[in-house]
This record gives structure tokens, C-alpha cells and sequence, in this order.
């Protein structure tokens, strides 16, 4: 049976392999249990690493609650 820790790791890893532009839409059609309302302009600054965090933080977060 997966552990939560697997699990975990094999989202980083799945959002490690995403590209930029995966990324962003991964975050703009995110539908968890609250929303995510970042501008284009906010994410536009971001680098592609701080968006694969912002992703990986509101997937583990959403997880949460399940």
C-alpha cells in the first residue's frame, strides 16, 4: 500500500518533469477545495521554480483535507 510520503514524492517528481507552461496551467485550472486567484501579472514574475512550489503547495495542501 503507498504512503502518503511516497505519494508526496511522486508528485514532486511529476512537477519537476513539468515545463513552464504546464506549469501555469496546472496552477489556472487548479480545482481544489479553495482557490487559487493569482494575477497573470504575479505569475508572469515568478520563475519556474517558484511556480512548481506554488503547485506543489496547493496540491499537498488540497490533499490535506481529503
Amino acid at each position: 500500500m503507498p504512503t502518503l510520503r511516497s505519494n508526496a514524492d511522486d508528485l514532486i517528481g511529476l512537477i519537476a518533469a513539468m515545463d513552464r507552461r504546464r506549469v501555469l496551467r496546472e496552477i489556472l485550472q487548479f480545482r481544489g477545495r479553495f482557490r487559487l486567484d493569482f494575477t497573470p501579472a504575479f505569475l508572469a514574475a515568478q520563475t519556474l521554480e517558484q511556480l512548481r512550489h506554488i503547485l506543489l503547495s496547493a496540491k499537498l495542501q488540497d490533499r490535506r483535507g481529503h
